[in-house]
């Protein structure tokens, strides 16, 4: 099977492996659902008669259950085998996809229950992503993460944002929202069953002292992960870029772009979805890009300046009238966050250790999100306040100023050259010793000084 993985071009190679050809499977069905939600939800709100304030409330219901949820998936990705873990979460999803179909179908939806769901969705979220990223190292070599990150880069936007929401504008405009839930919940069935016949494989972790209450032994394993993100300067500082940036983008984003798209270009459910697949295209094409070559070697540079300027072209989306040029806006805005959060993904499984990549991973979409909700709740209401331009031109201008000065008082330049990851293994000035690249012993402390 290395054989294989070999012969196929760099971005490709982890599909010479069974186990994680599965695993694509399983994540590409629970992407295409989660792609349809997007614009089921949106268009499900807009027919109920919803204004921004009530994308909001669904929005905020989606947030606020991965932040509540999101450490203690962490947690149970370094304590749980992750297959069980992915596994649970699809069953979820596909009951939740399931509830909101039947309510839709038969008439008796209303705006407090999409928000009851999308809690449970955020939840479900929160589980998934700690419990994923700590599995995939299990499941490949070193020299294959990146590729396998630009493949997941490219699923994500092509799935989430261009297939999904396709097709569930086109089951919305031949019937409701309703069918497209259902047919959601179906896909998580898919995933599911192709979770199911996956093996699982052994913790990266020896569990110690296992004579303590559980609650102690988590209030332990968090504890160890935060004292992990504040004595490492590089992860600390792109997370507390990442909660600016968040704070300022992500509720123009999920809440504004629907009423942007109505109100600027006079388009639908379509129009919707056709801006999500710019997006997801562009995502797709910046993901493989990054995943045909090696890891950057300023790769803490790159990936904040991409994640910078891959805001600006949010200024457009919010000041032009032609939904062509609000499509070529985001396929640029796609482009440059993907190849950055390929690169991302990467590096917490280069230099992180094993045992502790689950709660890290936990910890990158908590600190990272912790103010999503409260962005999601001010966007429906600032947009009706200023109006939706000024709002987007606001969220597009600022994070390449938080950007610039991330770098610059980080001191990230000197910290990527300090800590090269060549393609061989884990960064070696990160994690020292047979013993601690198992996740057996803790890592070389990183100064933030």
């Amino acid at each position: 099977m290395a054989e294989i993985s070999t012969r196929l071009p760099r971005a490709l190679r982890p599909f010479g492996r069974g186990q994680y050809r599965l695993l694509a499977v399983a994540l590409a069905f629970s992407l295409f659902s989660a792609g349809g939600w997007i614009v089921a939800a949106a268009w499900q709100v807009v027919q109920l008669g919803g204004r921004p304030t009530d994308l909001s409330l669904v929005a905020l219901g989606n947030s606020v259950g991965l932040v509540l949820a999101v450490l203690l998936g962490g947690v149970a990705a370094d304590r749980i085998p992750q297959r069980r873990i992915l596994l649970a979460c699809e069953a979820t999803r596909c009951v939740a996809f399931a509830t909101a179909a039947a309510l839709a179908l038969t008439g008796a939806i209303q705006v407090w229950q999409l928000a009851v769901i999308a809690f449970v969705l955020g939840a479900v979220d929160g589980f998934f992503y700690p419990a994923y990223s700590a599995w995939l190292p299990s499941l490949l070599p070193a020299d294959e993460l990146l590729a396998a990150n630009g493949i997941e880069g490219a699923l994500r936007p092509s799935i989430l944002n261009a297939a999904g929401p396709a097709v569930a504008s086109g089951l919305i405009a031949l019937a409701s929202p309703g069918l497209a839930f259902l047919v959601m919940a179906v896909l998580q069935v898919g995933a599911a069953v192709t979770l199911a016949i996956m093996r699982s494989t052994p913790l990266r972790r020896e569990l110690v002292d296992e004579s303590r209450h559980v609650l102690v032994e988590s209030l332990a394993d968090l504890r160890e992960g935060f004292s992990y993100m504040l004595r490492t300067r590089w992860l600390f500082a792109t997370l507390m870029f990442s909660i600016l940036l968040c704070l300022v983008i992500l509720g123009p984003i999920e809440v504004l772009i629907p009423f942007a798209v109505k109100d600027q270009t006079g388009g639908g459910a379509g129009s919707f979805a056709l801006v999500l697949a710019a997006f997801g295209i562009g995502g797709a094409i910046g993901s493989l890009a990054v995943a045909s070559r090696r890891l950057p070697r300023r790769y803490l540079t790159l990936m904040i300046i991409g994640w910078g300027l891959g805001c600006v072209p949010l200024v457009v989306v919010g000041l032009t009238s032609q939904l062509w040029v609000m499509v070529v806006a985001l396929f640029v805005c796609g482009f440059l966050f993907e190849a950055s959060s390929v690169v991302w993904g990467t590096l917490l499984q280069r230099r992180v250790p094993p045992a502790m990549l689950g709660r890290v991973s936990s910890l990158d979409f908590f600190v990272s999100l912790a103010l999503m909700p409260v962005s999601m709740a001010l966007a429906g209401p600032v947009g009706e306040a200023i109006g939706i331009a000024p709002t987007f031109v606001f969220a597009g201008s600022v994070p390449i100023l938080l950007a610039v000065g991330t770098l610059v008082l980080a001191r990230l330049g000197s910290d990527e050259r300090a800590h090269p990851l060549d393609a061989d293994g884990p960064d070696a000035a990160a994690v020292t010793g047979a013993a601690a690249a198992a996740g057996l012993e803790p890592p070389v402390e990183e100064p933030r000084g």
